[in-house]
Protein backbone atom coordinates (compact mmCIF):
# COMPACT_ATOMS: atom_id res chain seq x y z
CA UNK A 1 0.00 0.00 0.00
CA UNK A 2 1.13 3.52 -0.76
CA UNK A 3 2.21 6.16 1.75
CA UNK A 4 -1.04 7.97 2.54
CA UNK A 5 0.77 11.10 3.67
CA UNK A 6 2.03 11.85 0.16
CA UNK A 7 -1.26 12.84 -1.47
CA UNK A 8 -1.11 16.40 -0.07
CA UNK A 9 2.15 17.04 -1.92
CA UNK A 10 0.56 15.96 -5.19
CA UNK A 11 -2.88 17.53 -4.82
CA UNK A 12 -3.75 20.10 -7.49
CA UNK A 13 -6.86 22.24 -7.24
CA UNK A 14 -8.37 22.06 -10.72
CA UNK A 15 -11.40 24.16 -11.71
CA UNK A 16 -13.75 21.30 -10.88
CA UNK A 17 -12.21 20.74 -7.45
CA UNK A 18 -12.34 24.47 -6.70
CA UNK A 19 -16.05 24.54 -7.55
CA UNK A 20 -16.77 21.74 -5.07
CA UNK A 21 -14.51 23.08 -2.32
CA UNK A 22 -15.95 26.59 -2.62
CA UNK A 23 -19.46 25.14 -2.43
CA UNK A 24 -18.61 23.07 0.65
CA UNK A 25 -16.99 26.05 2.33
CA UNK A 26 -20.31 27.88 2.01
CA UNK A 27 -22.52 24.90 2.92
CA UNK A 28 -20.43 24.13 5.99
CA UNK A 29 -21.59 27.46 7.44
CA UNK A 30 -25.17 26.18 7.33
CA UNK A 31 -24.74 23.09 9.50
CA UNK A 32 -23.62 22.13 12.99
CA UNK A 33 -21.47 19.25 11.71
CA UNK A 34 -19.41 20.44 8.72
CA UNK A 35 -17.74 18.04 6.31
CA UNK A 36 -14.00 17.44 6.64
CA UNK A 37 -12.23 19.53 3.98
CA UNK A 38 -8.99 17.55 4.08
CA UNK A 39 -10.74 14.21 3.60
CA UNK A 40 -12.75 15.59 0.69
CA UNK A 41 -9.58 16.94 -0.93
CA UNK A 42 -8.01 13.51 -0.49
CA UNK A 43 -11.02 11.92 -2.22
CA UNK A 44 -10.73 14.41 -5.10
CA UNK A 45 -7.06 13.49 -5.43
CA UNK A 46 -7.80 9.76 -5.63
CA UNK A 47 -10.76 10.22 -7.98
CA UNK A 48 -8.49 12.17 -10.35
CA UNK A 49 -5.61 9.75 -9.91
CA UNK A 50 -7.60 6.62 -10.71
CA UNK A 51 -9.92 8.01 -13.38
CA UNK A 52 -6.72 9.40 -14.87
CA UNK A 53 -7.03 10.25 -18.56
CA UNK A 54 -10.55 8.84 -18.93
CA UNK A 55 -12.78 11.25 -20.84
CA UNK A 56 -16.53 11.70 -21.10
CA UNK A 57 -18.19 11.86 -24.51
CA UNK A 58 -18.75 15.57 -23.84
CA UNK A 59 -14.97 16.04 -23.97
CA UNK A 60 -14.68 16.76 -20.24
CA UNK A 61 -12.30 14.73 -18.06
CA UNK A 62 -14.20 11.86 -16.48
CA UNK A 63 -13.37 12.93 -12.93
CA UNK A 64 -15.43 16.09 -13.50
CA UNK A 65 -18.56 13.90 -13.37
CA UNK A 66 -18.19 12.55 -9.80
CA UNK A 67 -17.20 16.04 -8.65
CA UNK A 68 -20.41 17.48 -10.14
CA UNK A 69 -22.41 14.67 -8.53
CA UNK A 70 -20.80 15.46 -5.16
CA UNK A 71 -21.77 19.13 -5.54
CA UNK A 72 -25.41 18.23 -6.24
CA UNK A 73 -25.52 15.73 -3.38
CA UNK A 74 -24.06 18.33 -1.01
CA UNK A 75 -26.53 21.03 -2.05
CA UNK A 76 -29.51 18.70 -1.77
CA UNK A 77 -28.63 17.07 1.54
CA UNK A 78 -27.63 20.23 3.39
CA UNK A 79 -31.07 21.77 2.82
CA UNK A 80 -33.37 18.73 2.40
CA UNK A 81 -31.75 15.77 4.20
CA UNK A 82 -29.24 17.33 6.58
CA UNK A 83 -28.41 14.05 8.33
CA UNK A 84 -26.92 12.85 5.03
CA UNK A 85 -24.66 15.90 4.62
CA UNK A 86 -21.61 14.02 5.83
CA UNK A 87 -17.97 13.63 4.90
CA UNK A 88 -18.52 9.94 4.12
CA UNK A 89 -21.37 10.66 1.72
CA UNK A 90 -19.48 13.38 -0.15
CA UNK A 91 -16.48 11.07 -0.50
CA UNK A 92 -18.72 8.20 -1.62
CA UNK A 93 -20.12 10.51 -4.31
CA UNK A 94 -16.61 11.35 -5.47
CA UNK A 95 -15.57 7.71 -5.65
CA UNK A 96 -18.86 6.21 -6.85
CA UNK A 97 -17.51 5.01 -10.22
CA UNK A 98 -14.00 4.02 -9.17
CA UNK A 99 -14.53 0.35 -8.38
CA UNK A 100 -16.54 -0.10 -11.58
CA UNK A 101 -14.30 1.87 -13.95
CA UNK A 102 -10.78 1.98 -12.45
CA UNK A 103 -8.19 -0.12 -10.63
CA UNK A 104 -9.23 1.24 -7.21
CA UNK A 105 -10.69 -1.61 -5.16
CA UNK A 106 -12.99 -1.85 -2.18
CA UNK A 107 -10.06 -2.95 -0.03
CA UNK A 108 -7.96 0.02 -1.12
CA UNK A 109 -10.80 2.45 -0.37
CA UNK A 110 -11.19 0.96 3.11
CA UNK A 111 -7.45 1.41 3.70
CA UNK A 112 -7.31 4.98 2.35
CA UNK A 113 -10.59 6.17 3.89
CA UNK A 114 -12.74 3.80 5.95
CA UNK A 115 -14.82 0.64 5.74
CA UNK A 116 -18.15 2.48 5.54
CA UNK A 117 -17.11 4.42 2.45
CA UNK A 118 -15.68 1.27 0.87
CA UNK A 119 -18.91 -0.68 1.42
CA UNK A 120 -21.02 2.17 0.08
CA UNK A 121 -18.93 2.62 -3.07
CA UNK A 122 -19.18 -1.13 -3.66
CA UNK A 123 -22.96 -0.92 -3.24
CA UNK A 124 -23.09 1.74 -5.98
CA UNK A 125 -21.10 -0.26 -8.52
CA UNK A 126 -22.99 -2.09 -11.27
CA UNK A 127 -20.51 -4.96 -11.40
CA UNK A 128 -21.92 -7.82 -9.34
CA UNK A 129 -20.10 -11.18 -9.27
CA UNK A 130 -18.33 -10.59 -12.58
CA UNK A 131 -21.55 -9.43 -14.27
CA UNK A 132 -22.47 -5.85 -15.06
CA UNK A 133 -26.10 -5.22 -14.22
CA UNK A 134 -28.25 -2.52 -15.80
CA UNK A 135 -28.63 0.91 -14.24
CA UNK A 136 -32.31 0.07 -13.74
CA UNK A 137 -31.43 -3.04 -11.74
CA UNK A 138 -28.85 -1.06 -9.76
CA UNK A 139 -31.33 1.60 -8.62
CA UNK A 140 -33.91 -1.08 -7.74
CA UNK A 141 -31.36 -2.96 -5.62
CA UNK A 142 -30.56 0.26 -3.76
CA UNK A 143 -34.27 0.97 -3.29
CA UNK A 144 -34.81 -2.46 -1.74
CA UNK A 145 -31.82 -1.88 0.55
CA UNK A 146 -33.52 1.29 1.86
CA UNK A 147 -30.17 3.11 2.06
CA UNK A 148 -31.48 6.58 1.30
CA UNK A 149 -28.04 8.19 1.23
CA UNK A 150 -26.96 5.86 -1.59
CA UNK A 151 -30.23 6.31 -3.47
CA UNK A 152 -29.64 10.07 -3.37
CA UNK A 153 -26.16 9.64 -4.87
CA UNK A 154 -27.48 7.32 -7.59
CA UNK A 155 -30.28 9.72 -8.49
CA UNK A 156 -27.91 12.67 -8.83
CA UNK A 157 -25.52 10.47 -10.81
CA UNK A 158 -28.38 9.92 -13.27
CA UNK A 159 -29.37 13.59 -13.16
CA UNK A 160 -25.88 14.73 -14.15
CA UNK A 161 -25.75 12.10 -16.89
CA UNK A 162 -29.00 13.54 -18.24
CA UNK A 163 -27.61 17.06 -18.09
CA UNK A 164 -24.66 15.98 -20.25
CA UNK A 165 -26.52 13.53 -22.50
CA UNK A 166 -26.25 15.65 -25.65
CA UNK A 167 -22.95 14.08 -26.71
CA UNK A 168 -24.52 10.63 -26.99
CA UNK A 169 -26.23 9.12 -30.08
CA UNK A 170 -29.98 9.68 -30.49
CA UNK A 171 -30.93 6.07 -29.71
CA UNK A 172 -28.84 6.10 -26.53
CA UNK A 173 -30.49 9.33 -25.41
CA UNK A 174 -33.98 7.93 -25.98
CA UNK A 175 -33.15 4.69 -24.14
CA UNK A 176 -31.66 6.60 -21.21
CA UNK A 177 -34.75 8.79 -20.87
CA UNK A 178 -37.02 5.74 -21.07
CA UNK A 179 -34.99 3.98 -18.37
CA UNK A 180 -35.02 7.12 -16.22
CA UNK A 181 -38.79 7.55 -16.36
CA UNK A 182 -39.54 3.87 -15.82
CA UNK A 183 -36.95 2.93 -13.18
CA UNK A 184 -35.46 6.06 -11.62
CA UNK A 185 -38.50 8.33 -11.37
CA UNK A 186 -40.55 6.04 -9.07
CA UNK A 187 -37.58 5.91 -6.70
CA UNK A 188 -37.10 9.69 -6.84
CA UNK A 189 -40.74 10.11 -5.77
CA UNK A 190 -39.94 8.37 -2.48
CA UNK A 191 -37.02 10.73 -1.78
CA UNK A 192 -38.18 14.20 -2.77
CA UNK A 193 -40.98 15.78 -4.77
CA UNK A 194 -38.58 18.51 -5.89
CA UNK A 195 -36.07 15.96 -7.15
CA UNK A 196 -38.81 14.02 -8.93
CA UNK A 197 -39.98 17.22 -10.63
CA UNK A 198 -36.43 18.16 -11.62
CA UNK A 199 -35.91 14.80 -13.31
CA UNK A 200 -39.25 14.98 -15.14
CA UNK A 201 -38.60 18.51 -16.39
CA UNK A 202 -35.11 17.61 -17.56
CA UNK A 203 -36.38 14.56 -19.47
CA UNK A 204 -39.12 16.64 -21.11
CA UNK A 205 -36.64 19.37 -22.06
CA UNK A 206 -34.32 16.82 -23.64
CA UNK A 207 -37.19 15.23 -25.57
CA UNK A 208 -38.32 18.64 -26.83
CA UNK A 209 -34.80 19.45 -27.98
CA UNK A 210 -34.51 16.09 -29.72
CA UNK A 211 -37.89 16.52 -31.39
CA UNK A 212 -36.93 19.98 -32.66
CA UNK A 213 -33.61 18.69 -33.97
CA UNK A 214 -35.33 15.69 -35.57
CA UNK A 215 -37.75 18.02 -37.37
CA UNK A 216 -34.93 20.25 -38.63
CA UNK A 217 -32.84 17.31 -39.84
CA UNK A 218 -35.78 15.65 -41.56
CA UNK A 219 -37.73 18.69 -42.78
CA UNK A 220 -37.72 17.80 -46.47
CA UNK A 221 -38.72 14.22 -45.69
CA UNK A 222 -41.43 15.29 -43.25
CA UNK A 223 -42.92 17.74 -45.73
CA UNK A 224 -44.06 14.75 -47.77
CA UNK A 225 -44.64 12.41 -44.82
CA UNK A 226 -46.41 14.45 -42.15
CA UNK A 227 -46.99 11.41 -39.94
CA UNK A 228 -43.27 10.92 -39.27
CA UNK A 229 -42.17 11.96 -35.77
CA UNK A 230 -39.40 11.32 -33.30
CA UNK A 231 -39.78 7.68 -32.15
CA UNK A 232 -41.94 7.32 -29.05
CA UNK A 233 -40.06 6.42 -25.88
CA UNK A 234 -42.79 4.01 -24.78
Amino acid sequence: MEDLSRWKEKFEECIYAKKLLDKLKYLNTKVANPVDFEEVKKAIYYARKYHGSQMRKSGDPYYSHPIEVAIMVAEFTVFKETKFFTTDNIITSLLHDTIEDTQLTQEMIAYIFNENIAVNVEALTRIKIDTKISAADAINILYRSAKIELIIIKLFDRLHNLQTIGAKPLEKQINTIRETLISFLPVAVTVSYQLENKIVQLCLNILNELDNKYEEDNYSFRSNNSSQHLPLIF
